[in-house]
């Protein structure tokens, strides 16, 4: 699931990240970007995609009864145009993979996020002013409790701000 990408159990999202340039702890997980700021939103995006392409790979390749993902979502996956489609979606494309159920992925996804807001001591006017997406705090609050569609790349940059505050 996207947000085991920062706690080190991302599988083969740690492979993506290396990939794209980003440092790798050595137990899969994510570290600071160079200048020790914290974690960048794009980092997390690019091990986001490489999840997706690997999950897109399995589920061609398992010949299971699951239900498949959906074919627009996957041809945007292979197209590298990731980063526009939902967290719906997306977690869609790994549940099909992986054989879980693609609603409790997206709580459970949402769960991480709410409780690293409360470790962080983060509100979403905050996290608003501190991404780079053109989201208000209302805006931030709506689609962290799935009430507004929030994109693979405005999950980054809100994962990124919340675990950059962490202590």
């Amino acid at each position: 699931m996207f947000h085991e990408v920062v706690d080190g159990s991302g599988g083969v999202a740690a492979v993506g990240v290396e990939e794209a340039g980003a440092g790798d702890g050595g137990d899969g997980s994510i570290d600071a970007d160079e200048d020790g700021d914290g974690i960048e939103a794009a980092t997390l995006l690019a091990a986001f995609e490489a999840m997706l392409v690997e999950a897109v790979d399995e589920a061609d390749g398992d010949g299971s009864d699951e239900p498949s993902p959906d074919p627009a979502a996957v041809e945007r996956i292979h197209a590298g145009d990731a980063r526009d489609l939902t967290v719906e979606e997306a977690v869609s494309v790994l549940a099909a993979a992986d054989g879980r159920d693609a609603d409790a992925m997206v709580a459970e996804l949402r769960d991480h996020l709410l409780m690293g807001m409360a470790t962080a001591v983060l509100d979403v006017d905050t996290i608003a002013a501190s991404i780079d997406a053109d989201l208000t705090g209302q805006e931030v609050q709506q689609v962290l409790e799935g009430r507004a569609a929030m994109t693979l790349a405005q999950l980054a940059e809100v994962m990124a701000v919340v675990e950059t505050r962490k202590p």
